[in-house]
């Protein structure tokens, strides 16, 4: 029996600390885990889909992202769907907003630009409940020259480094719009310590653990385990220079996706 389907984008927000990532797999407990079982009690057992706009590690939170759910058989009702979806998601996942869409909208080839943001602190211990937004690095780091190696990442380079386990087949060029390491003033608790700090970066399109890998470098880089002319090194894919130091995933947030025409 060939049934309708209907087509809706919705837009989405989570806390990552207690996820395994967003894709739905046996035994651990994912964003899209829990998304589905509330979409199938609200639907009452009706037929659905959702394909997320990327996929998320483990552990790395969402404050603004798409995720195109397909319904078959029924129509939602949009003046009610978005209150009782919120009411049955867990505390740490809302949805925003949802809009209808039509079938050739795809979520995965449709053009956007990512901004992504990796907050940490460094040298004294920080509170506790600081764990699920930021990394402490209890050392003495060289920020003005981790700031002067974010801004090296910006441009069009060949990733190659920054990809996770690449294969002959994956395409590393890429392009970075802003890379920009800063005093964190964008996300505050009373909790937080006095200072913390923010890398930024914006674009079409990032491999994964990408972010975490360029973090990685950064760390090192203010570790003065090299300099600036050998981090060029590294960003010059063509060097096919292989790191081990893949920043931890909790100090991680994908801030945003913007949807271009």
């Amino acid at each position: 029996m060939q049934y309708k389907r209907f087509y809706y984008l919705i837009q989405l927000q989570y806390l990552g600390f207690r996820y395994h990532g967003w894709q739905k797999q046996p035994d651990v407990l994912t964003v899209e885990h829990m998304l589905s079982k509330t979409l199938n009690y609200i639907l009452e057992g009706k037929r659905f889909k959702v394909i997320a706009a990327g996929r998320t590690d483990a552990m790395v939170s969402v404050n603004q992202t798409y995720a195109e759910l397909f319904i078959y058989e029924d129509e939602l009702d949009l003046d009610t769907f978005l209150d009782l979806f919120n009411k049955n998601l867990p505390q740490d996942i809302k949805c925003l907003s949802i809009e209808e869409t039509t079938a050739d909208f795809n979520i995965i080839q449709h053009p956007k630009v990512k901004e992504y943001l990796y907050f940490f602190c460094t040298q004294e211990k920080m509170h506790p409940f600081c764990a699920p937004f930021m990394v402490n690095l209890q050392e003495d780091l060289d920020i003005e020259l981790m700031k002067q190696g974010a801004a090296l990442f910006e441009g069009e380079h060949d990733f190659y480094s920054f990809a996770f386990r690449p294969n002959p087949e994956t395409q590393t060029e890429g392009k970075i719009d802003v890379c920009e390491l800063s005093e964190n003033s964008i996300y505050t608790a009373n909790f937080f310590p006095e200072l913390s700090y923010v890398l930024k970066v914006v674009g079409e399109g990032f491999k994964r653990q990408q972010i975490r890998l360029m973090m990685g470098a950064l760390i090192d880089l203010g570790r003065h385990k090299y300099d600036l002319e050998e981090l060029r090194t590294i960003i010059d894919g063509r060097n096919k220079i292989k790191l081990e130091h893949i920043a931890q995933a909790s100090g991680l947030i994908l801030n945003r996706v913007d949807l271009t025409s």
